[in-house]
């Protein structure tokens, strides 16, 4: 593919901060040199193009698009909430907003009912109608009990079918015996605050999404650390019904026994991976397609992005893929994005994916500090 077709040109542009208290309007911001150069780096499937949406969004994590096409992007190590809007419509967003600052690890956004919701370690937080209000934006603390650990602590955000917050909640060690607050993916009752088990035996899911139609729930889950390059494979799990247990920290990827917990244990009676990848290569966000823009092979699949290893002698992950799911079983895994990291030298990761009004896919990245947009200009 030439470079043409791997990237578009990219253009400089200018940002506007706005503060909790006030706006204040910075001058032209150049793109950063690490976000320009990983365009050069990038090649994504054919037909497809992939240019820069956003390219000073330090640390970027989860993001959601509200009704009015703004994107809002946790900044987990900032401590930041930014709104990022795209005021002629080209696909680059010229105008950054300062939503909030100061919190604890905010990786985890979504939209619901107009309200943002952001996620801390220990609390849920709401921006009310938060599109009409960003010249002084303002939340509200509307759950406050979850554990303090910061290891894993961090926490992405996604709603129900029926309307519940659905909040995964990582295990505060590599490896540690099994606790009730801990790697289980719960959901969020938003009238009586209650907390309901979905899934358990997870170690850490940093992405989650619905499967259209089927309504299942499907999450992301990184394997454990420190038993060799090649195992235990990272997963895609699907969940069949409420409670059910994939294993962790007995049983990794349905065979394989724990060292340390895993003596006596029977892997019949977990739930085995929907998908085994590689060993270390932290899928984090996933997302079943839903837009139109896409040829009809990319349309309701399953994208994920595999955020990269480090307890590994040589990398792996890095990079985005495609699982395609028939009647509920992937049948193929398929590169999507690539380049992120060549050589061993690392120039970006790939974390969570949101959709534009008309069809582009959006790709964090917390390492480049950008966002990227992915489009596939034959369809129109």
């Amino acid at each position: 593919m030439d470079h043409k077709k791997r990237a578009v040109l990219l253009t400089t542009t200018s940002f506007k901060v706005v503060s909790l208290l006030s706006l204040s309007i910075l001058s032209s911001i150049s793109a950063p040199v690490m976000a320009k150069n990983i365009l050069d780096k990038l090649t994504v499937a054919e037909g497809f193009n992939v240019s820069l949406f956003a390219d000073d969004v330090e640390n970027a994590r989860e993001i959601a698009v509200s009704d009015k096409g703004i994107v809002y992007a946790g900044s987990m190590k900032a401590g930041n909430v930014y709104a990022l809007i795209d005021r002629n419509q080209d696909g680059v967003a010229d105008e950054k907003i300062l939503v909030a600052s100061g919190l604890k690890l905010p990786s985890g956004v979504v939209i619901k009912d107009g309200d943002l919701y952001v996620s801390e370690v220990e609390r849920i937080i709401r921006f009310k109608d938060i599109d009409n209000n960003l010249n002084s934006p303002k939340f509200e603390v509307v759950f406050d009990g979850f554990p303090s650990e910061t290891h894993h602590g961090w926490k992405v955000l996604g709603v129900s079918p029926t309307g519940e917050l659905i909040i995964p909640v990582g295990v505060p060690c590599n490896v540690c015996a099994e606790n009730e607050r801990y790697g289980r993916i719960f959901s969020l009752n938003l009238e009586t605050k209650k907390l309901t088990t979905i899934a358990q035996g997870v170690r850490n899911s940093v992405g989650f999404d619905f499967q259209p139609g089927t309504q299942t729930l499907w999450f992301s889950d990184n394997g454990r650390d420190m038993m060799g390059d090649d195992i235990p494979p990272c997963e895609i799990n699907k969940v069949s019904y409420s409670g059910e247990h994939f294993g962790f920290p007995y049983v990794h990827a349905g065979t394989i026994l724990d060292p340390e917990f895993g003596q006596g244990k029977d892997p019949a009676k977990y739930t085995a991976p929907a998908l085994s990848l590689g060993a270390h290569v932290a899928p984090l966000g996933i997302h079943f397609y839903l837009g139109k823009q896409f040829p009809q092979d990319y349309q309701q699949q399953l994208f994920v992005a595999e955020h990269g290893s480090w307890n590994r002698t040589k990398k792996a992950g890095y990079k985005v893929a495609v699982a395609t799911i028939e009647q509920g079983k992937v049948v193929k895994y398929t590169p999507f994005l690539t380049g992120f990291m060549q050589d061993e030298q690392t120039f970006g990761r790939p974390v969570a994916f949101a959709e534009l009004a008309d069809g582009s896919l959006l790709v964090s990245d917390d390492y480049a500090g950008a966002i990227y947009r992915v489009t596939y200009p034959q369809s129109k």
